[in-house]
């Protein structure tokens, strides 16, 4: 058994990629027809507040002492004709700040002391080659629809969607201690990497590097969860290898041996990735657009007492899936597939907080699945802590 248990981050939680992504193209088309830093600050000046506007909101306005976010030199560097004038870019804001700024009394300066930040991995979001899907209901017929939730009931268990009312019983504990535990039953599961990228497989779209497979999103995970002040453990054991058959058996015993040594953990997450191919065996992605790039689409599978195995409290994991996806929803219409209630238990039986998720499938590439990693934490994050409120 593998553990990782995270110092928590004192960073604030920022899509610097996503930010980049948009932020590095528009520089790139404002200023094609420069060809010195001023031309091309001049081209910037007349578009410069929505430039700062798309990235503030993105990222939060983190200024540095040279009056320019991190993300925004970080641009400038992209582009070696602003390169070539960053010091003009940055006598011009000075004047701007200065002329901007109405005068206003000087309050006493307050020394603030902060940890040293983590710096964010960025994505790439580079083009795997693999067909793109968004796989969305387009009816009623066959789900139970409960807000923006739509939940598929392949179980023998009955329910409708008067259980949906926002609520569910897990909460965080009183005392100190984890409070979430992420595993892996299926620690090998792997995306497609863009060319370039591969890693070593130990079988089709499989891999023991935990830097490509889902044991790297759990990580994204849980650094977002922190970030939001949550204390969580990450057990990085690849319960699949080297034998895939008996994974569940032995991910439970990971599992309770954890809820043994620390009573407090209240959530438990197991994070897979899907496999989807068409009618013909072709593998595809499923992705949902955000803000422009692809994120992977994700599944909330949840397991009941269908297949013979106790597990009496099967709708409380269900109920908090639906919280969960139901906030995912309201900013990212099409990031969530439906629910998928199943007959198997999946280890969900040892906490009311007990969710499987399916962050994409082996068409995806690491970079989706990572973007939706911090989608998720938040989503999460929020879900559980409003609940406490």
């Amino acid at each position: 058994m593998t553990i990782q248990r995270r110092p928590r981050p004192q960073r604030r939680r920022q899509l610097t990629a996503l930010a980049l992504a948009i932020a590095v193209p528009w520089l790139a088309a404002v200023t094609a027809a420069s060809d010195t830093g001023k031309a091309a600050l001049s081209a910037l000046g007349q578009q410069g507040d929505l430039a700062l506007g798309i990235l503030r909101s993105q990222l939060g306005d983190s200024r540095e002492d040279d009056l320019l976010p991190a993300s925004v030199s970080l641009a400038i560097g992209q582009s070696p004709t602003l390169l070539a004038g960053k010091a003009e870019i940055l006598d011009l804001r000075r004047n701007q700040e200065t002329e901007d700024t109405p005068d206003v009394q000087e309050e006493e300066n307050v020394p603030i002391t902060e940890a040293p930040e983590e710096p964010e991995t960025p994505l790439v979001f580079a083009d795997n080659g693999v067909t793109a899907r968004t796989l969305v209901p387009t009816s009623t017929e066959g789900y139970v629809v409960a807000g923006d939730v739509y939940i598929s009931n392949t179980s023998v268990n009955t329910f409708d969607a008067s259980l949906f009312d926002g609520t569910f019983a897990a909460r965080l504990p009183e005392e100190e201690g984890p409070q979430v535990l992420i595993v892996h039953t299926h620690g090998s599961e792997a995306y497609t990497m863009p060319p370039g990228e591969e890693y070593v497989a130990s079988s089709e779209c499989r891999t023991t590097d935990c830097n490509y497979n889902v044991v790297r999103v759990g990580d994204e995970i849980a650094a977002t969860l922190e970030e939001a002040g949550l204390t969580v453990l990450h057990d990085t054991t690849l319960h699949d290898y080297p034998q895939y058959s008996g994974a569940y058996d032995r991910s439970l015993a990971s599992i309770n041996s954890y809820l043994e040594q620390y009573p407090t953990i209240s959530f438990v997450l197991d994070i897979h990735r899907d496999a989807i191919s068409d009618g013909q065996g072709n593998m595809y992605k499923v992705v949902s657009n955000v803000a422009g790039v692809n994120a992977a689409q994700m599944t909330f599978v949840i397991g009941t007492d269908g297949g013979g195995l106790e597990h009496p409290q099967w709708r409380e994991n269900l109920k908090l899936a639906a919280a969960v996806q139901q906030n995912l929803l309201e900013d990212y219409p099409t990031l969530m597939r439906p629910i998928t209630v199943r007959n198997s238990r999946y280890n969900q039986h040892v906490t009311t907080g007990s969710l499987l998720v399916e962050m994409g499938a082996a068409g995806n590439s690491l970079d989706e699945a990572l973007l939706s990693a911090r989608l998720l934490g938040q989503a999460l994050a929020e879900t559980i802590l409003s609940a406490d409120e």
